[in-house]
């Protein structure tokens, strides 16, 4: 099959792993004590997808209070122990999300681009059996500004081109996010993107196509965005 895309992008939180719950309770435990906590529905409406740096400057900016560069670095590490503690306990893969990874490793050269921590990242892969199937791990310390900013898929598409040996065009790269955030990330950077919107109402209009479920990402779908095909 005429395949002319030459890689693929995964997004990590909730579009390999179902971490976005775990993600919240961890910012709760930091932020809370502050008298700065929110519900779970306003996490979904307003902080998902951003970066742990992007979070909690939203978070303080939406409370109206200010946020001193120097305590940043004190409350992302103090988050990053409580999603560790997430870890600990086990995240689960979005159902489907092992297979499709294997299925399009078979097909492309892949890579992973996310707001998360590397040291969430890898070690998930690595539990899931799934590590080595990525060339490039693109995580939140590897970028300035985070999604929807672009930086982090131009360096996943700079990166895949260094692993193959020849420079890669984003237009010959497709990515799939499951946020307005990261779709917007992904084609600002020139990628075709997939959106997985699994509840059916996850705001992805900048997305080329969208599924419902990982089983739908094949490699008819692929030489499909390939040939500048759209939903």
């Amino acid at each position: 099959m005429d395949l002319p895309l030459q890689a693929f992008v995964f997004d990590f939180d909730g579009v390999i792993v179902d971490s976005e719950p775990a993600h919240y309770r961890a910012f709760q435990a930091v932020l809370e004590p502050l008298g700065q906590g929110y519900g779970w529905d306003e996490y979904l409406a307003h902080y998902i997808g951003f970066d742990d740096r992007d979070g909690f400057r939203e978070a303080f900016r939406r409370g109206e209070r200010e946020l001193a560069e120097a305590d940043l670095e004190g409350l992302i590490e103090a988050k990053s122990a409580a999603f560790d503690r997430e870890l600990a306990a086990g995240l689960e893969p979005i159902p489907g999300a092992v297979e499709c990874v294997r299925r399009l490793g078979e097909l492309l050269p892949l890579a992973v681009c996310s707001g998360a921590l590397r040291q969430e990242i890898e070690p998930t892969l690595a539990a899931l059996g799934i590590a080595e199937e990525f060339r490039v791990v693109v995580s939140a310390e590897d970028v300035a500004h985070s999604k929807p900013d672009p930086a982090s898929y131009r360096l996943a598409v700079e990166r895949l081109g260094e692993s193959l040996g020849k420079p890669l065009e984003p237009a010959a790269c497709a990515a799939i996010e499951d946020t307005p955030t990261g779709a917007a990330s992904a084609r600002g950077a020139g990628l075709w993107v997939v959106g997985l919107d699994r509840g059916g109402d996850a705001g992805l209009e900048q997305a080329h196509r969208v599924v419902r479920e990982p089983a739908e990402v094949d490699a008819d779908l692929l030489a499909a965005l390939g040939r500048g095909e759209q939903a």
